[in-house]
């Protein structure tokens, strides 16, 4: 496993990043990465006390400066107010990473309306509201801003018992790829990435079932046979927001391994059987 720096030192300097839920987990390794790379970077979430820890944190790891501005990406007028703060504190505002998500495993009947909506609110509305509120931003001030958004791979084939992160992420997917198309005329581009499993320790351990850590064993799903490292994810998002991505436009990459691949293979499931069962099939196939 790789796990250096991708880009050179100074890639992203000049840029100012505005990173959602970027006070814990993948939000908060790509903040590290985008700092030691030049960035100034803003991080928000709901929980001030958290992103307040980070900012100071990755500030003092990286040299650089964290600005952490509380938002609940659900309410327009608070997005608003995180690119009024940046913009004071940085001068612009170049790159959104739409990160923040919530999510949950629950067959879907047992469901409230209530927690569908907590799920689509955040990931989908939240990643619309910043989407629009940058952008008017930028058309109005002819900036070339950049939109990276935090998808799934369950986004396109939909999955079971996470339907309303799916339907959420299917959402984000589709104003990944339509806006792409109708901004790209002022200079705006817009990318997703969908990565395979990156476990963090709150989220993962609230997502998966207690005590079925052996039936849910993550490496067995993907053909590399291992988990993905935050480095990884983090050199990818660091690409697609810099300017050598300059003319990828409307992509998704999918950082997984091969996960969602070996699962849509209808006769994957075939790397179960043993080798003597296979020479004894080839034997009953050559006799006829």
């Amino acid at each position: 496993m790789y796990k250096q720096p991708m880009l050179r030192d100074g890639a992203l300097k000049g840029k100012t990043v505005l990173v959602t839920g970027g006070g814990t987990g993948l939000g908060k390794s790509m903040s590290k990465y985008f700092l030691q790379l030049g960035a100034n970077v803003i991080i928000s979430s709901r929980k001030l006390d958290v992103i307040k820890n980070t900012a100071e944190e990755l500030s003092k790891e990286t040299g650089a400066k964290c600005l952490a501005v509380q938002c609940d990406v659900r309410n327009y007028e608070e997005v608003e107010n995180v690119l009024k703060e940046g913009i004071t504190s940085f001068g612009k505002i170049d790159v959104l990473v739409n990160n923040a998500a919530g999510n949950f495993i629950s067959p879907t009947e047992r469901l409230s309306h209530r927690a569908f909506d907590s799920v689509v609110d955040i990931v989908l509305k939240g990643s619309y509201n910043c989407t629009l509120a940058l952008g008017k931003y930028w058309i109005e001030n002819k900036i070339a801003g950049n939109v990276m958004s935090i998808v799934t791979t369950y986004a396109w084939t939909g999955s079971g018992y996470v339907v309303p992160s799916a339907c959420a992420k299917a959402g984000v997917l589709a104003l990944t790829r339509s806006l792409a198309v109708e901004w790209g005329k002022y200079g705006i581009r817009l990318n997703a990435i969908a990565p395979g499993p990156f476990p963090t320790e709150g989220a993962w351990s609230r997502l998966l079932p207690p005590d079925m850590k052996e039936e849910f064993d993550l490496t067995k799903k993907i053909p590399l046979g291992r988990i993905g490292d935050h480095q990884e994810l983090a050199n990818i998002a660091a690409y697609l927001i810099s300017d050598y991505a300059g003319f990828v436009n409307g992509e998704v990459i999918t950082i997984d391994g091969g996960e969602w691949l070996k699962g849509a293979g209808e006769f994957n499931m075939l790397e179960k059987v043993p080798k003597q069962m296979w020479d004894m099939m080839e034997m009953m196939r050559k006799k006829k």
